[in-house]
């Protein structure tokens, strides 16, 4: 992987690395692609979720937050929280029209290289033994980080 650190990457790199971790299967997986990304200057958090849909999308978008406060990819500010909440309430926005009503579960994966930020979410909605899967990404701009920040 060519180096992405800011001066070289963007929203492109970021949400592909977002939606890399958000389809990854397992918990080894996503300390591969953590480790990985952290070379080349982009920070990931992945949360799962899981539920009746309507009665889960605040739980989601505070697990996001949540997530990407605690693996250090933002800061513990309002801005950059709201980045993540209003990134993570895009995506499932996206997605809206295919699971009202069904129960929903999946993976969520937070990217931060710089100032981007990225959300992407795979989901598998079910209704009977019928399942749908669907991914949807948003991105959003956040202050710069400098190379060797520490959060």
């Amino acid at each position: 992987m060519d180096s992405v650190w800011p001066e070289h990457g963007g929203s492109r790199q970021t949400a592909a690395a977002a939606i890399r971790l958000a389809i990854s299967e397992s918990r080894e997986e996503e300390r591969q692609l953590k480790a990985e990304y952290a070379a080349n200057g982009i920070r990931l958090a992945a949360m799962d979720f899981g539920g009746e849909a309507i009665n889960s999308i605040s739980k989601i978008i505070e697990r996001a937050v949540v997530g990407a406060k605690r693996e250090k990819v933002i800061r513990d500010n309002h801005a950059e929280g709201g980045a993540v909440a209003g990134a993570a309430h895009e995506v499932l926005s996206q997605m809206m029209t295919r699971y009202v009503g069904l129960n929903f579960g999946g993976k969520i994966g937070v990217a931060r290289c710089g100032e981007h930020l990225c959300v992407a979410v795979f989901f598998a909605i079910g209704m009977i033994h019928l399942d749908d899967v669907a991914i949807a990404v948003a991105h959003r701009a956040v202050a710069g980080l400098e190379e060797g920040d520490v959060i």
